[in-house]
């Protein structure tokens, strides 16, 4: 199924979102977040990458089939919301702190990136206490996931001196470098939704929490 140019975000939010928990888009969620420690243990205890590199093609599989699942079952949630983008970041951080430790890649790669959630973080928190919910996910920051959980297994793959390995790298760092610049960008924008929503507060019908549209 074709999806819009990074960098456009949907007109409206999925129709019928509902307040259920059990679903299948959910449940693939779930399993992608149990697989965030398994995959920490594997990076830094038996330092098992080929392993690592399975959880991690799991996940980007699990990632695509919930999205698709919630359009065959019509099971659009409010927790699938929040579990999507949080399942993307756990994986980010948690491969981030690994290759740091590791020394796979530098650190200011890693203070950019972190930095970024960080100060998202505290936005969505001031936004919440002003009758605000979450920033919506848009097309420019999913680009950025997949552009970076492409080039974590790369970069695992590029761990030694063969040459696969060599090949591995040099696409590893071109999909980092795209996956980062976008992955900035896309807090850039969610910034400005952040200025607009504190010029312009819109307080909801009902008195509930509203998503951002920007």
């Amino acid at each position: 199924m074709a999806t819009p140019a990074p960098g456009t975000e949907p007109t409206s939010p999925p129709a019928q979102v509902s307040g259920r928990i059990v679903t299948v888009p959910n449940a693939l969620s779930v399993l992608r977040l149990a697989g965030v420690p398994l995959f920490l243990w594997l990076l830094l205890g038996p330092q098992a990458d080929g392993y690592a590199v399975l959880v991690l093609v799991v996940a980007g599989f699990t990632d695509w089939l919930d999205g698709k699942a919630a359009r065959w079952f019509n099971q659009y949630s409010r927790l699938g919301e929040l579990l999507d983008p949080a399942a993307d970041r756990l994986y980010i951080l948690a491969t981030l702190a690994a290759f740091l430790i590791r020394g796979i890649v530098p650190w200011w790669v890693v203070a950019a990136l972190v930095g970024r959630d960080l100060v998202l973080t505290v936005c969505v928190a001031v936004l919440r206490r002003r009758g605000y919910g979450p920033f919506p996910v848009t097309y420019l920051g999913k680009a950025a996931t997949f552009n970076l959980l492409y080039a974590f297994p790369l970069l695992l793959l590029a761990q030694g001196g063969s040459a696969v390995a060599e090949v591995a790298r040099a696409f590893g760092y071109a999909f980092t470098a795209w996956g980062g610049a976008l992955y900035l960008w896309s807090g850039v924008v969610y910034l400005i939704q952040f200025g607009r929503a504190m010029r312009r507060p819109v307080p909801t019908p009902t008195g509930g929490l509203d998503r951002l549209t920007g």
